[in-house]
């Protein structure tokens, strides 16, 4: 599993930078404004070869009774408790205050490795700055400017230290590992339970009954796979019972380990904005996918009509994976979801060979060549795989950072429908050509 690495502190030390430093995006808003998160907030960051989560988090005011204070606090406790290693975040420019003893304290309560982070620093000496934080008690402070990077990378090497590396078992072991994913109460366990033909997960008409990813071997047909059903993702807002504090973080696991998912959505309700968060993870993962749209049976013509619209209009960035209308309960519509899972998983580990990738690429630009900047044509000259699981398609060439996402995009196109990738994202790295003449007069 991944490290997860959650990001506490007092309100405006720059979480939500050092949150966007790790993950190399600017998911999280930024300002010079204290409370500006409220929420906890997930990203994927990696350093190397070495993958974690992180927990962005609000302003933590554990000492906070009602209020909006008091809600960030409870998220923030979520978070510690869902995390594996805490970044206590302190300013070293405004120094030590009251509340970030507070905070030590009840971190170091928490029982979780512990790493005091000194941020803010660029252009300071670094023991200078880091020396009234001693008094913390928190261990040996790590001196870093989230803003600029400085002392970013070696926080990272330091607090990964502590975790073993992340060993995956092979794809061709058991075959495809399967997670099952969605909001509380959509069949998950109902849908797993039909596929085995026994009632081996608890199915009742509760929203939150499963509270872990359980992993099942399954053989189905003379093939095998490994099942995962998964915790539902609430609303994050909503995650503050203690038993299910877990859930999200297990849920997001079983995404990472898995090879396909199958993301379940409600028929009889609207597609809602954690369908698309849930799905949208997927794909950051870089996970094969299959959408089953369950309960189809207990809805009427019109509404299937409105679902389907439903999907089209807020699920429209999955167009690579198949949609099935299904019943769990009833096991209608089950044995294509299994057929879609076992397309989509060969399409996420296929072989592309150099040469064809590389003819492929060419026929490509001769049709659409990539647009001028400027004065500048990129040139795409080869292109090799670089990796499954997604499909990694390396393309090397000159002045590639210029080409515009639109292009990319009709690449991605162009490489699905001749591979017949369907089902799973397809991710496109251009490598550039270094010009062994450009250091010579």
């Amino acid at each position: 599993m991944l490290p997860t690495l959650a990001i506490v502190g007092r309100p405006n030390v720059g979480k939500s930078t050092l949150f966007n430093r790790l993950t190399k995006t600017r998911d999280a808003l930024v300002a010079d404004q204290p409370g500006l998160t409220r929420d906890r907030h997930y990203g994927h960051g990696r350093l190397g070869d070495r993958a974690f989560l992180v927990i962005d988090t609000g302003g933590f005011e554990p000492q906070a009774t009602e209020g909006i204070v008091h809600e960030m606090a409870r998220q923030a406790e979520a978070a510690i408790a869902e995390a594996d290693a805490l970044l206590f975040i302190v300013d070293c420019r405004v120094g030590l205050t009251p509340q970030d003893r507070v905070i030590a304290e009840r971190l170091r309560k928490s029982g979780r490795p512990l790493h005091l982070v000194v941020n803010k620093a660029e252009g300071m000496n670094r023991d200078v700055v880091a020396a009234e934080f001693h008094e913390l008690g928190c261990g040996e402070p790590r001196v870093i400017s989230s803003a600029h990077g400085e002392g970013v990378r070696e926080l990272l090497e330091f607090v990964l230290a502590d975790f073993p590396a992340e060993e995956r078992a092979a794809d061709d072991s058991g075959g495809p590992r399967v997670a099952i994913v969605g909001r509380p109460n959509v069949g998950k366990s109902t849908l797993i339970n039909t596929l085995l033909g026994e009632e081996r997960m608890i199915a009742f008409d509760m929203p939150g009954t499963t509270r872990d990813a359980i992993a099942t071997p399954f053989e189905r047909n003379g093939k095998h796979y490994t099942l995962i059903d998964t915790a539902g993702l609430r609303r994050k807002g909503r995650v503050f019972e203690t038993i299910e504090k877990f859930s999200v973080v297990k849920t997001l696991h079983a995404i990472e380990a898995a090879n396909v998912v199958v993301l379940m959505v409600d028929a009889s309700q609207d597609i809602s904005d954690q369908d698309a968060h849930i799905a949208g993870f997927c794909i950051e993962a870089g996970r094969a996918l299959v959408l089953a749209v369950n309960k189809w049976d207990a809805i009427d013509a019109y509404r299937r009509e409105q679902i389907k619209q439903d999907v089209a209009r807020k699920l429209n960035f999955l167009g690579f994976a198949r949609v099935h209308h299904i019943s769990a309960l009833k096991g209608q519509g089950v044995a294509g979801v299994l057929q879609s899972v076992d397309r989509a998983y060969a399409a996420a580990m296929a072989k592309l060979t150099t040469p064809k990738l590389t003819r492929v690429l060419l026929d490509a630009v001769q049709k659409q060549a990539p647009p001028r900047h400027g004065n500048v044509r990129p040139k795409l000259r080869y292109a090799h795989q670089g990796g499954s699981n997604p499909p990694i398609v390396v393309i090397h060439g000159n002045a590639l950072e210029h080409v515009p996402p639109a292009y990319v995009r009709y690449l991605e196109h162009v490489f699905v429908e001749t591979f017949k990738l369907q089902g799973t994202p397809l991710r496109i790295q251009f490598k550039v050509t270094k010009n062994p003449y450009v250091d010579k007069k």
